[in-house]
């Protein structure tokens, strides 16, 4: 009788200890009641969720006294709970991931693996996401040109557009440097009543027409304009932008060069504003990044140089001087689609109606993709197979 007891007292503290067991029954009520969640995927087959777990305990004990609703640390065994590393595409343990306000944040966790970084790093998390500002100037101080700023005006702190607005900074407050404004002294901007404002380096302020209590309408408005179509490649965050699993489109450039990168930037928000979910425009130090340049047979003598890496194989953008021409970028981002840049890589230019033969074949390969081998590290999770990419 005692051993039962004793079994089922210990089941209770488990459940209700620092780290909570997620399935299916209950993920969905605990990411929404909850401002942040902090998700541990792990399988208890590998030594690096082995490794992890008493340090994520020990972490999550810190924050037993948080309220209830504030933050929750959480766990997925992902043998038992498959469909659950699925639905937020796990393909590696242990991995940790982030929500907010039921929301998945986009960047996983990848930082030092001790008790220590894993509480600064929850700590900063809880935190607001929004800078509020009392006057005129203080907003006028606080916002850096060089950053991507939205301010929200509001006659009171309260309300439903309010609460959304915070949602939605809480959400996208990685992208983007949120503000509030509140009260009288904003009238001049509250004439119409309130508003959100989007304000990004060197451009017009931008103003959100939709509902302000539509969480999800501003968060789609805000992510359009938050979330830039060109982005930087590093070594730091290669192996999260490798995740993502779309194709890189990536401008190598030297260091000190700002007139290709602009002009990048520009042919790409021209002509592919559309590819957005289907490959990565990226632009990368091309001194940094000198191992890719070399499997395309370029150095920094080269540079600006254009490429894409399929994470198979990379293909050249072969005459940078076209990124003037119009539907020259575009078009090569279509061919990658298409499979026409493969295809053609080994059998010659496709025939056409002038050519109705096409080149003798090729017994060449494209240069195998580099940025493949940027993925997760095997020294850091177990990596499980998948062969998609």
């Amino acid at each position: 009788m005692w051993n039962y007891l004793l079994l089922g007292l210990s089941l209770v503290a488990f459940v209700l200890g620092d780290v909570v067991p997620l399935d299916n029954n209950n993920i969905d009520v605990v990411l929404k009641s909850n401002d942040v969640v902090f998700v541990n995927f792990y399988a208890e087959w590998c030594r690096f969720s082995q490794m992890l777990k008493p340090i994520y305990a020990e972490a999550a004990e810190k924050f037993k006294e948080y309220p209830t609703g504030k933050i929750v640390w959480a766990s997925v065994d992902s043998d038992q709970q498959p469909d659950l590393a699925q639905r937020y595409s796990v393909n590696k343990y242990p991995t940790l991931k982030l929500f907010r306000k039921g929301e998945l944040v986009k960047k996983e966790y990848r930082s030092q693996r001790s008790a220590e970084a894993l509480t600064a790093f929850i700590q900063k998390q809880l935190d607001s996401g929004v800078q509020t500002v009392a006057t005129v100037d203080e907003l006028s101080t606080k916002l850096d040109s060089k950053k991507r700023n939205v301010i929200g005006y509001f006659s009171q702190a309260a309300g439903l557009e309010y609460d959304t607005y915070n949602m939605v900074a809480s959400v996208l407050r990685d992208e983007c440097a949120f503000h509030l404004a509140v009260g009288a002294v904003f009238q001049a901007d509250l004439q119409h009543g309130s508003k959100i404002v989007y304000q990004g380096p060197g451009a017009i302020p931008d103003s959100y027409n939709g509902a302000l209590g539509d969480f999800d309408a501003m968060k789609k408005w805000l992510t359009e304009r938050c979330v830039p179509l060109v982005r930087e490649i590093t070594f730091e965050n290669a192996e999260e932008l490798t995740e993502e699993g779309l194709p890189f489109l990536i401008l190598f450039k030297h260091p000190d060069d700002t007139t290709s990168q602009e002009i990048f930037t520009n042919s790409v928000i021209r002509e592919i504003p559309d590819q957005k979910a289907s490959i990565n425009c990226l632009v990368a130090d091309g001194k940094k990044f000198a191992h890719p340049l070399h499997h395309l047979g370029k150095s920094e003598k080269d540079l600006p140089v254009i490429a894409i890496d399929s994470f198979r194989h990379m293909y050249l953008f072969n005459n940078y001087q076209d990124i003037h021409v119009s539907g020259k970028l575009r078009q090569f981002v279509m061919d990658l689609h298409s499979g026409k840049l493969h295809r053609e890589f080994h059998h010659g230019p496709d025939a056409t109606q002038g050519n109705q033969e096409a080149a003798s074949p090729s017994e060449t390969q494209p240069p195998p993709s580099v940025f493949e081998k940027l993925k997760p590290s095997h020294n850091r999770y177990s990596i499980l197979g998948k062969e998609e990419l």
